[in-house]
């Protein structure tokens, strides 16, 4: 199915100027396009696949790709929407995390019609007098208008001068890549728009910007991330990675199916027709389900995870497979739950017992000094670990 006159909607939130977007797209010659990734982390989340399949959408329609490694910039720290400063990294470590990501970023993305290229090599040489020319295109009140600069300000809380050098260095990018157009999340905006300025300061070729939707994740309310404990992971089991998918909120379903599956849009508008019908959410957060399953493991798990979903959820069951862990007598279960990673931390640990969330064999945790006992620990609804006690 021919779907590129999708390129400039489906999961699309932005594109800055729209006007110059269509005219490119509508000149029918390949475009130079590309995303940057500062590998600060060597996990991916459904947010992360965002911006990746809507790559995959122009590699498919015979556009250049280009996949570009913060090489140097990870070692600043991208400060968008953070309230604090990014440790820094020392090139090892983001190489390293890199290497993690493609794997990953290869379920989506095909990385043999892929151009890859690091920052450093053109960052790391920058000589002063071109570092000056690039500030030279922006003020301090632009860069104070950042929200997260604008909170921390508030808050009294320090910013680094080389944070306010973040942006113009992604900029700078643009510069040497001399694309199209750049892909990012909509966080990245004005990041983005660096870029778009730099290019024509230094006699490139106009650029535009697409930003990509931002998705909530599994608490709804905030972006996934991984500092919310809220993600689905691409590494996810097929059956936990289904099981979180039936627990987003109802009105998540059809963001999540425009732009994370590769379901038709006309099925997606069919979805959402059918939700203001009557019909019960829950039928389309299975199909969701099985669609985002299926392209990370395969159909056949897909029909698996749903079969075990309703073995253990609608008929009371347990998983086919249960992590086994052993701990000496007297163990308490909050400590249990926080070293095998059931909760992010002891404190929310004490939360979950409180709220009547973990049950050991069954019975629910009423206090927070329970001890652990042979059998099947639960927590929450998806997540099981078999204890037994050392001798």
């Amino acid at each position: 199915m021919d779907r590129s006159s999708e390129l400039l909607t489906r999961a699309v939130e932005t594109v800055v100027p729209r006007d110059l977007a269509e005219k490119k797209i509508a000149s029918g010659k390949p475009l130079r396009l590309y995303l940057g990734i500062d590998p600060t982390g060597a996990k991916l989340h459904l947010g992360h696949s965002v911006p990746l399949r809507k790559l995959k959408a122009f590699q498919d329609a015979g556009h250049h790709v280009i996949f570009l490694i913060g090489s140097f910039t990870a070692m600043i720290g991208d400060p968008s929407g953070r309230e604090t400063g990014r440790p820094v990294l020392t090139k090892e470590q983001v190489m390293k995390n890199f290497e993690t990501y493609k794997e990953q970023a290869s379920k989506i993305l095909d990385f043999s019609k892929v151009e890859i290229r690091e920052n450093g090599e053109w960052l790391s040489k920058l000589n002063f007098e071109a570092l000056l020319k690039i500030m030279s295109q922006f003020t301090i009140q632009q860069m104070l208008q950042r929200d997260m600069f604008k909170r921390r300000l508030e808050e009294d809380s320090p910013i680094g001068a080389h944070e306010f050098l973040y942006p113009l260095m992604q900029g700078y990018d643009s510069v040497m890549l001399d694309v199209d157009f750049e892909v990012g999340g909509n966080d990245q905006l004005f990041n983005m728009l660096c870029g778009r300025t730099l290019q024509q300061a230094f006699g490139k070729r106009e650029k535009f910007v697409l930003t990509t939707k931002l998705i909530e994740g599994t608490d709804g309310g905030r972006k996934m991330s991984k500092t919310y404990d809220n993600c689905i992971w691409l590494e996810d089991a097929a059956s936990d990675m289904y099981g979180k998918l039936l627990s987003i909120k109802d009105d998540l379903i059809l963001t999540y199916m425009e732009c994370v599956t590769e379901m038709p849009m006309e099925e997606v508008k069919a979805a959402e027709k059918a939700l203001k019908g009557g019909t019960n959410p829950k039928e389309l957060k299975m199909r969701l389900a099985r669609e985002v399953v299926a392209l990370y493991h395969g159909a056949d798990a897909a029909t698996a995870a749903e079969q075990e979903f309703h073995k253990v959820f609608s008929k009371g069951g347990l998983p086919e497979e249960i992590r086994e862990v052993t701990v000496a007598d007297g163990t308490l279960l909050v400590d249990i739950i926080a070293t095998e990673k059931l909760a992010p931390s002891k404190a929310e640990a004490r939360r979950l017992v409180q709220q009547g969330a973990v049950k050991m064999n069954e019975e629910t945790v009423t206090t927070i000094d329970a001890k652990a006992e042979p059998g099947i620990l639960r927590v929450g609804k998806r997540k099981f670990l078999k204890v037994t006690l050392s001798s």
